[in-house]
């Protein structure tokens, strides 16, 4: 291994130099010169294909490996459960791929999936499901085969849904053993509101109610052709494959319906600190704002801006803050992800022991205030780009990278509106300003709206520590509201929120 790290050293050296032979060899690392990547992305046009049977699918041929990968995206998700059916999407795309079809019981088929070496997934999640299919080329025909009846005739075996409410349950039970997955679920509360659909989580009651004969009528009814985005990669010629993509879709047994439009009905919680009450070692902290669509003209300076204050890892500042000087975390930092449906939160975030959540509470907060107080130096705004730039080739990286991608944009409705939007991706990112950063950051930062939440041993946390005279009740104006656990099996709180003020804890 030593010998061959030796040997590249020189050769990797000799790359770098500039202009060529004869070069003398820099005296540091940062003193090597490079040429200017040249790399555009692939136009998306390309291996767009409108199938006559329904789908847009996207057809990449990679002839490297004797392999086929097959995405079927489908415009189906959780916001469509029926209520008091919570759950119904999740259970309809495990059993796709583990309760048989109807020519194989669910056995023969992961036996037979073995015998090809094939993986065989689905899932359908929040807002979007997908079954995928990888196997080798030489059986081309027998896995377009399998997938047809996965698709079209699952038999969704009534055993393996017994099973898997079971499975199901027993994860319910230990919903309050994570203090990760209380902070999750509470974020999603606390960003979007008690009564959005996202917050519509499955229940002892909901899984108990679903039956085989709703898994089916669901599958009907959202999984159809036209409701599909095909994502195809690997080892064909593409005519031919297109081809058999339009068999694979022709002649459906049923006809389905379209999805309708995803509910934005969401509402940002009122400014404050909500606290969960768990005996735990260190707190668990989120710093909470309404965030914007990945639309929204504002974004790619958002972005930046996301990436010099928390989001760039040991570049950015709240990982130098609380991390590198002051040693509070092990892990910090920011994201402002650009919703595509509806917005979704920019979050900060730490973890810390118990007695200095206040004093690193307030570390980043100062950071939030500093960034929209005044600009960023041109080295911070030059490496941010760098970084989006720099790395913009690996989305592309892969033939496979390539069709989800496109495939993404499509079912998303970026390709209709943007179908040149990776070409102008970096020059957008190029055109960010300091005076940018500067401005969305006072626009899009607003700290009289923030919420941050905790979870954490309380009576700890609100000691705060000797050594930083930093109250938890100091950090914002809206006052500490102490949140219940809530029941894992029904979901409702397990009492009321209650207020926290100083002296009574």
């Amino acid at each position: 291994m030593w010998v061959w790290i030796l040997g590249v050293v020189p050769w990797f050296c000799a790359l770098a130099q500039s202009p060529g032979p004869g070069s003398p060899i820099p005296d540091r690392p940062e003193q090597l010169q490079f040429p200017p990547l040249v790399y555009e992305p692939p136009d998306p046009a390309r291996y767009r294909v409108p199938l006559r049977s329904g789908p847009v699918a996207y057809v990449v041929p990679d002839r490297e490996l004797p392999l086929v990968n097959l995405v079927v995206f489908v415009r189906a998700g959780a916001y469509l459960d029926p209520p008091g059916q919570e759950g119904l999407a999740d259970l309809t795309g495990y059993l796709l791929a583990r309760g048989g079809t109807r020519s194989r019981a669910a056995d023969e088929l992961e036996e037979r999936l073995a015998f090809l070496a094939a993986l065989l997934n689905a899932s359908v999640g929040d807002t979007q499901g997908s079954v995928s299919l990888n196997w080798l080329s030489k059986d081309l025909d027998e896995g377009l085969a399998i997938l047809r009846e996965v698709l079209a005739w699952p038999r969704f075996q009534e055993d393996k849904l017994v099973l898997r409410k079971q499975q199901l349950l027993q994860t319910m039970k230990e919903r309050n053993d994570h203090p990760a997955a209380i902070e999750q679920r509470e974020i999603g509360f606390l960003a979007y509101g008690e009564s959005f659909w996202l917050n519509r989580h499955p229940t002892a009651a909901s899984i108990d109610r679903i039956q085989r004969d709703d898994l089916i009528a669901f599958h009907r009814r959202w999984f159809w052709p036209s409701n599909f985005i095909i994502a195809a990669s690997g080892d064909f010629d593409r005519e031919a494959f297109i081809a058999k993509l339009e068999q694979l879709f022709a002649d459906w047994p049923f006809q389905g319906e379209p999805p309708p439009p995803i509910p934005t009905n969401a509402s940002f919680a009122s400014p404050g600190i909500y606290l969960v009450s768990k005996d735990i070692p260190q707190g668990r902290v989120s710093l909470l704002l309404p965030g914007v669509l990945r639309d929204h003209p504002d974004f790619f300076p958002l972005m930046i801006m996301n990436d010099i204050l928390g989001g760039g890892g040991f570049t950015s500042r709240i990982v130098n803050r609380v991390r590198s000087d002051e040693g509070l975390a092990y892990a910090a930092g920011s994201s402002l992800p650009g919703g595509i449906y509806f917005p979704q939160p920019f979050r900060a975030g730490f973890q810390t022991k118990s007695r200095t959540v206040a004093y690193a509470t307030s570390l980043v907060i100062e950071e939030m205030r500093r960034i929209a107080r005044e600009p960023v130096s041109e080295e911070e705004l030059r490496t941010a780009q760098r970084a989006f730039i720099d790395t913009f080739p690996r989305r592309f990286a892969t033939k496979a990278q390539v069709a989800n991608v496109f495939a993404q944009d499509e079912l998303t409705g970026r390709y209709q509106r943007e179908p040149d939007y990776w070409k102008r991706f970096r020059p957008r990112v190029e055109a960010v300003t300091r005076q940018d950063v500067l401005r969305v950051a006072r626009a899009h930062l607003p700290l009289d709206r923030l919420v941050i939440l905790i979870v954490g041993n309380k009576e700890e946390i609100l000691q705060g520590h000797p050594d930083h005279a930093v109250s938890l009740f100091d950090l914002s104006p809206g006052g500490i509201t102490e949140l219940p656990l809530r029941d894992p099996l029904t979901m409702k709180p397990l009492g009321q929120p209650t207020r926290i003020t100083p002296g009574r804890n």
